[in-house]
């Protein structure tokens, strides 16, 4: 930001350096190596009709964001119009501005309700709750009126496929079961217990009331969703309507597993599906606090290269060194210069790490952005280290502390995640004083249950013991049918060798009794 003369660096955004080869020393390979650094800025070529410029732009809008571009030139000359001091540009006091500024960054600025307001983007979502302005042209002078509606819609749409989707589900379990009296044909898993049991628990989940919901709603007909006599459910679109329309209701809290909580620095995070619907106390006995390390003596002004522009730390855990760059500072532009560093550090910033650099009465303190026992700061050394903090105080974070329904809660940084009927409860509190915190109105919506009683059929193993079930039954009537065969061939061998025997027995006896039919023929006749 540029302001009475000064530069102060954006504490947010690192200082970027960009290496021009000699090998891209042309106007085309500037922009492309500008380009290629992802620094912040993107650079472009324009023709004007008397030759190319070459155009460099912040990425971002805003104050905050205005550019401020030095140079290391090979001709050991940083400021003259020569080579690459051809692109510095600093319009501070007693700076050099060889590049010409055509646009200057500035904040959006707007006016709601006779309130002033500027940001430093066109997309701005935090000066209304939940309404965000995408701004197009600059209007001044014309008041524009803006009404706002709720996105019932969306909510009816939704509604609408949470009804459909339970109904399908009904279909495919009615087709899978039901008996066809003209055809006198069973389905597949007629009569079968599992599927009855798994209708029945539907039924009962979408059925029973809410407790302790918070959202001044409890059963689905007060939306419009009810029973009708298939199992199917039906919606009044109307009705959900009405119920919109009523600032004392609340619709999420019929579907989401949501908590309402009485005290405006406690907020619910989440929830386990094991969590118990109720009301539950919260106690606080210790806050949250963020990890610090305090300058014991105010810091020196004037940073010199090799001689105090290098600091040593460990950032919740993690290390990192940074050089300041050398230049007579304001103790809020010192604390920007070196918060800007050591965010800038790539450790630091992959690791999701941020701090914040203040000053009070020109003494230092970075403060860690994280909360609780992993927040640390730590100056581990430097040649920078005396000159700017002395002998530092560093002051680790703290967890929050208390108990949820008088049962000793896990705290994490901000957060509590309670224990016993709470268990999987996880609240944040961002503020406020220890001791009583009011309560916490927690309920699993229908949708919720829903989805909770769905698994519970998938991970509990009923539909699959089931099918285990099923399969061992198919697998005993093919052992018993292979035994069936056996036994039916083993009787047809004893059948065949018996009629077989009977066929040699009679051949017998008919030859014995064609001999003695001969024999007979052959005795001599005797006269009567």
């Amino acid at each position: 930001t540029y302001s009475g003369g000064i530069f102060t660096l954006n504490p947010d955004k690192a200082a970027q350096s960009i290496t021009i080869s000699s090998d891209n020393s042309s106007l085309a390979g500037i922009r492309d190596t500008i380009n290629q650094a992802n620094a912040g800025v993107s650079a472009s070529i324009v023709n004007d009709g008397t030759g190319n410029r070459l155009v460099i732009a912040s990425n971002d809008t805003g104050l905050s964001n205005a550019l401020k571009i030095t140079t290391i030139d090979a001709d050991t000359n940083n400021t003259d119009n020569a080579g690459l001091s051809q692109l510095v540009y600093d319009a501070s006091t007693g700076g050099t501005t060889n590049l010409t500024q055509t646009a200057a960054a500035s904040n959006a600025t707007l006016v709601i309700d006779g309130i002033s307001i500027s940001k430093a983007s066109n997309k701005i979502t935090d000066a209304i709750e939940g309404v965000t302005f995408n701004l197009l042209k600059a209007n001044a002078g014309t008041t524009t009126t803006l009404n706002l509606s709720r996105d019932t819609a969306s909510v009816q749409s939704t509604v609408s496929s949470f009804v459909k989707a339970f109904n399908d589900l009904n279909k495919t379990i009615v087709d899978l079961s039901k008996y066809d009296a003209t055809t006198k044909q069973a389905s597949i898993l007629t009569g079968d217990s599992t599927v009855r049991t798994i209708q029945t628990q539907l039924r009962n989940v979408m059925s029973n009331p809410l407790t302790t919901a918070g959202g001044g709603l409890s059963i689905l007909s007060e939306v419009g969703i009810s029973f009708q006599t298939d199992g199917t459910l039906k919606f009044d679109s109307a009705k959900l309507s009405s119920v919109m329309n009523d600032p004392t209701k609340d619709v999420s809290t019929l579907f989401a597993s949501v908590g309402k909580t009485s005290d405006s620095l406690v907020s619910f995070v989440s929830a386990k599906n094991d969590t118990a619907n109720g009301e539950y106390s919260l106690n606080i006995s210790r806050i949250a606090t963020q990890g610090t390390a305090v300058g014991s003596s105010a810091a020196a002004l004037t940073i010199n290269t090799g001689v105090n522009d290098k600091l040593d730390l460990t950032i919740d855990g993690v290390s990192a060194s940074v050089t300041l760059a050398a230049g007579t500072y304001t103790a809020t532009s010192l604390a920007g210069e070196i918060q800007s560093r050591i965010n800038g550090v790539s450790a630091i910033s992959s690791a999701g790490i941020k701090v914040t650099l203040s000053e009070s009465a020109g003494k230092l303190t970075i403060t860690s952005n994280r909360y609780g026992s992993a927040s640390t700061v730590s100056i581990t050394g430097g040649n920078g280290k005396l000159d700017l903090f002395g002998t530092p105080v560093e002051t680790s974070g703290v967890d929050v502390a208390g108990t949820i329904n008088g049962i000793t809660a896990t705290g994490s940084g901000q957060t509590l995640t309670g224990a016993a009927d709470s268990s999987g409860l996880v609240i944040k509190i961002t503020g406020g004083a220890t001791g009583a915190r009011g309560s916490i109105d927690f309920a699993h919506g229908f949708a919720k249950k829903l989805d909770k009683l769905v698994d519970e059929m998938l991970n509990g193993h009923l539909i699959d013991s089931r099918i285990d079930g099923i399969n061992a039954s198919i697998k005993d009537i093919d052992t018993q049918r292979d035994t069936l065969n056996r036994r039916l061939e083993d009787t047809e061998k004893r059948i065949r060798a018996q009629y077989t025997a009977l066929d040699a027995t009679i051949a017998s006896m008919t030859q014995t009794s064609n001999f003695l039919q001969q024999q007979l023929s052959n005795l001599p006749s005797t006269s009567s």
